[in-house]
């Protein structure tokens, strides 16, 4: 009886978590571990079952309510131009809302970055503390906070360019830090040793290292801001959200359509600048 033979015949745990046992043309023999792809694809199949269970999700309902999607869809896809005028207000709030946030989020950020670099502050126990910061203000998207701002300081956009500057603090925060940490560290030590100051080495030798970078993660932050505060209106924050929850309520779809488009294109545009901008800085 030929080797494949028995293998199809050994049971199947054995064809799966034992190694296989191969002879080699010297005449030694080695195992080679079986591959797990069975088993991964089963344990994954299982937590996708779990998941769909505990979330209600079903592909009837999908199926069933599939024709009231495509009546909304069709409806969203054919904006209403006539809707613009009233689309620039909110619009304009947005874009003020986030160059705000932005910069005040990253002005913030560089300082701390710097306290959070493990080859810049040697002190343990002000780095954890520091970057302990950074985590939780991460870890809360912009919404949370722009709910919890306009409990604070009432609706508007002052509250709503506050979650902004939180967000865009705790992501450039964190990525400006993992940069500072890959940087070459020579013109630094080398101005440490002739008795310069932690800020006058960081600011001579470090600073133009890490300034381009610092400036890309300030556009990249701006471009998810326009995005981020489209929706901080649902929360009383003000920008486009607002205005897209009240036609959302009115079932005003083609009104939404003409918001979307409107986001659409102001997007593509500020990362057309952007691009132009990088080019000219990285």
């Amino acid at each position: 009886m030929s080797a494949r033979t028995l293998e199809k015949k050994a049971p199947l745990f054995d064809r799966i978590f034992k190694p296989e046992h191969i002879v080699l043309e010297n005449g030694h023999s080695v195992d080679r571990p079986r591959s797990r792809m069975y088993l991964l694809l089963a344990v994954l199949a299982v937590c996708i079952f779990i998941a769909a269970k505990t979330t209600g999700f079903d592909f009837a309902i999908i199926a069933k309510r599939f024709g009231q999607l495509g009546v909304i869809l069709g409806q969203i896809f054919h904006p209403k131009w006539s809707f613009f005028p009233k689309v620039v207000p909110p619009l304009i709030g947005t874009i003020k809302m986030s160059i705000v946030g932005t910069v005040v989020g990253c002005v913030v950020a560089l300082p701390m970055s710097i306290l959070a670099s493990s080859n810049i502050n040697k002190n343990k126990p002000s780095l954890l503390i520091v970057r302990f910061i950074i985590s939780v203000i991460r870890s809360l998207p912009a919404i949370v906070y722009a709910y919890f701002f306009v409990l604070v300081f009432g609706l508007g956009t002052f509250a709503g360019s506050l979650a902004i500057a939180f967000f865009t603090f705790g992501i450039v925060a964190k990525m400006l830090y993992e940069n500072i940490e890959t940087i070459d560290m020579g013109p630094y030590e080398a101005m440490t040793s002739f008795g310069a100051t932690t800020l006058q080495s960081f600011w001579t030798a470090c600073l133009p290292q890490i300034l381009p970078q610092f400036f890309d993660n300030c556009l990249y932050c701006f471009e998810l801001n326009v995005r981020n505060s489209s929706i901080l209106g649902y929360v009383g924050a003000g920008g486009l959200g607002l205005l897209i929850n009240e036609r959302v309520g009115l079932r005003q779809y083609n009104d939404v359509g003409m918001i979307l488009l409107t986001i659409f294109v102001v997007v593509m545009a500020i990362d057309l600048i952007n691009d132009r901008i990088r080019a000219k800085i990285i």
